[in-house]
């Protein structure tokens, strides 16, 4: 199962799960407010969310990858990043966030901790949000980073698929026909929202 966070502003249905979509990967793709809830608290649910689903692949974009890395941090599962926004205390408030930087600053320094050699990293040589990802290739200096020529902020101008396919063909347990089931799994239910799930039965909405 893969864990997929989307970033500040983002939807669950974003460019990551479309590209895993066309893959066929099982995929739980939560909803998140990052406005109405502090970072400690989405970390907490997505930790849950992880184990209670036995998530086995993290994948996060832009800031779902600051919780994604933490994840990585703590849990030790495999990992990758799109356009990861690593010091979100320095970008979120640019971008329009009002809640305090302090937690945000809590958790970064949890980012140490991070085994890199499990990370792969896809990031666009011009993103216009993040700029050069200066911090994002010293901190992960033992991982997998590709860099996309004219490859902005956003997913969609970068070539996830083909390198999904790529990574998660090494890690080889995702890539089987599946069909997607939309619902809402009371445990994560409220400020969360919907979370999205592949499972091998017809197409429902609930």
């Amino acid at each position: 199962m893969i864990l997929n966070i989307h970033g500040y502003g983002g939807s669950a249905q974003n460019s990551a799960y479309t590209a895993l979509l066309s893959l066929g990967c099982d995929v739980t793709s939560p909803q998140l407010d990052y406005d109405a809830v502090c970072p400690e608290k989405v970390l907490k649910t997505l930790r849950e969310m992880a184990v209670t689903c036995h998530a086995d692949t993290l994948i996060g974009t832009s800031f779902g990858g600051f919780f994604a890395a933490l994840l990585c941090a703590e849990l030790h599962l495999p990992t990758i990043l799109v356009n990861p926004c690593l010091m979100p205390f320095d970008v979120l408030p640019r971008l329009g966030n009002t809640q305090p930087i302090q937690p945000l600053m809590v958790l970064f320094s949890k980012l140490a901790a991070i085994d890199s050699s499990l990370v792969h990293c896809i990031i666009g040589a011009e993103d216009e949000v993040i700029g050069d990802h200066a911090f994002t290739k010293r901190l992960l200096c033992d991982a997998d980073l590709v860099q996309v020529p004219n490859g902005r902020h956003s997913g969609a101008t970068l070539p996830l698929q083909s390198f999904f396919q790529t990574i998660l063909g090494k890690y080889g347990q995702h890539l089987r026909k599946k069909h997607c089931q939309l619902k809402t799994v009371p445990k994560f239910a409220g400020n969360f929202g919907t979370v999205l799930y592949f499972q091998t039965s017809a197409i429902v909405l609930k």
